[in-house]
């Protein structure tokens, strides 16, 4: 008697799991170690003080009159909002279906776009690209602020204002402590204090091949006996002016570093357009939607932070 199988057999369900996997990344570590702050003009603007050096001598004679030199006037600085946009298109009958892994399609659609913004905006601080007010209007990114550096001698720094680019045309090198301690004594001499160091994967797995006594391993010491936690994509950098989170972005350029102060450097986004969701007049039988953002980049004091430039990925 002939068996009958599966193979055969006509009318089977179809099993699809009610789960919907990705491994996407969707962490966004630059925009997450950042302040937040609502701004209110096209123009951010904010002002940095700076200190007169310290003088190892000051001393006066008995009952001379004094010097009156007044202090040093602050620094007007401003960053232009960018609008970043992401938008889709769904038809009713999508939506109407029964579908797994999500009950109506639209809001699914719009949590997707909206980690996707949130990803477009956390790459776009490391693009080496100057302010500007001409449509679409740009926000200076972080190389456009940032003069605490350590590059190679045929590079040069921005002038810190957000209004130009670096110049990262020379030749490349490889990444070594001791550009990370420049970078973190310019900062440091200069009022700054990060606590941050941002790098991509490839550079992660260089910094931990670096041998120093400074560089804390996966070593955990407690007082009471209890489990340890594993240490991933954050460990430490014990530097000679302060201790550094390592964090890795999937975002960050192989060829830069970055050392941030999160007390000096915010997010501002305009009143109302902070991932605001438009629903857009139908012109057919389906459901538009924009996500918006209308942001800027505020490194309160520029100074503060430093990076590592003209990394070649070794």
């Amino acid at each position: 008697m002939a068996i009958l199988t599966t193979t055969a057999a006509i009318g089977q369900r179809e099993s699809l799991s009610d789960t919907i996997y990705s491994i996407d990344p969707r962490e966004v570590p630059m925009m997450s170690a950042m302040k937040k702050k609502t701004t209110s003009a096209i123009n951010e603007e904010f002002q940095v003080q700076e200190l007169a050096a310290a003088a190892d001598t000051n001393s006066v004679n008995e009952g001379a009159d004094y010097s009156y030199v007044n202090p040093e006037l602050t620094v007007r600085l401003g960053n232009i909002h960018q609008i970043s946009v992401k938008a889709a298109q769904v038809s009713n009958t999508l939506d109407a279906v029964d579908k797994a892994g999500r009950a109506r399609e639209e809001e699914y659609v719009k949590i997707l776009k909206g980690v996707e913004l949130k990803k477009d905006i956390n790459k776009s601080f490391y693009k080496n690209e100057a302010k500007s007010s001409s449509d679409p209007r740009k926000a200076g990114k972080l190389p456009s602020w940032l003069t605490n550096a350590s590059v190679p001698s045929d590079m040069a720094v921005s002038a810190g204002t957000g209004a130009d680019v670096a110049d990262f045309t020379g030749t490349a090198a490889a990444l070594t402590l001791a550009k990370i301690d420049a970078a973190m004594l310019a900062a440091y001499q200069d009022g700054g204090n990060p606590t941050t160091l941002i790098m991509s994967p490839v550079n992660k797995g260089n910094f931990s091949g670096l041998s120093s006594g400074s560089v804390a391993t996966n070593q955990i010491t407690s007082t009471a006996p209890k489990e340890a936690s594993i240490v991933g994509s954050v460990s430490l950098y014990l530097s000679d002016f302060g201790t550094l989170n390592v964090t890795v972005d999937r975002a960050c350029p192989d060829s830069e570093i970055y050392l941030i102060d999160p007390e000096h450097i915010c997010m501002g986004t305009l009143p109302g357009r902070d991932f605001s969701v438009q629903e857009m007049a139908p012109t057919g039988d389906s459901t538009k939607f924009a996500i918006t953002t209308e942001y800027t980049l505020i490194p309160t004091a520029p100074k503060a932070h430093a990076y590592v430039g003209g990394l070649n990925g070794s």
